[in-house]
């Protein structure tokens, strides 16, 4: 399966089990929690696979601040909080910050390639 699918499972795995943490009421409600274990394990195992091809610095700050836009998406639209220009910024940083990083991803594996053969 493509590493990137892979992640982005894990993401949705992840945003899944962080919802079911608020709707769980401290682990009080038996289904929601049990979706917040599922949702957990799921998003470990397939984040410990993307991790097998994918480097550690990229695929981590993919998969939490993926996650954190998702979860501000979902608070919005399941939960009502507040919308605000602050939320939208820190979505777009966050955004901006993993593009930064998947680019200096190819940077780097460049160097380092030619860094050993020249």
């Amino acid at each position: 399966m493509n590493r990137y699918v892979l992640l982005g499972i894990a993401i949705i795995s992840e945003v899944f089990a962080t919802a079911m943490l608020k709707v769980s009421n401290g682990f009080s409600v038996l289904l929601p929690s049990i979706g917040v274990v599922i949702g957990y394990l799921l998003s470990f195992y397939l984040l410990s696979l993307a991790l097998r091809v994918i480097p550690l610095s990229l695929t981590y700050a993919i998969w939490s601040g993926a996650g954190a836009a998702l979860s501000v998406i979902i608070g919005i639209i399941f939960w009502g909080e507040a919308v605000d220009l602050f939320k939208f910024a820190g979505i777009a940083l966050i955004i901006g910050g993993i593009v930064l990083l998947n680019s200096s991803k190819t940077s780097a594996s460049e160097e380092k390639r030619t860094v050993t053969t020249g």
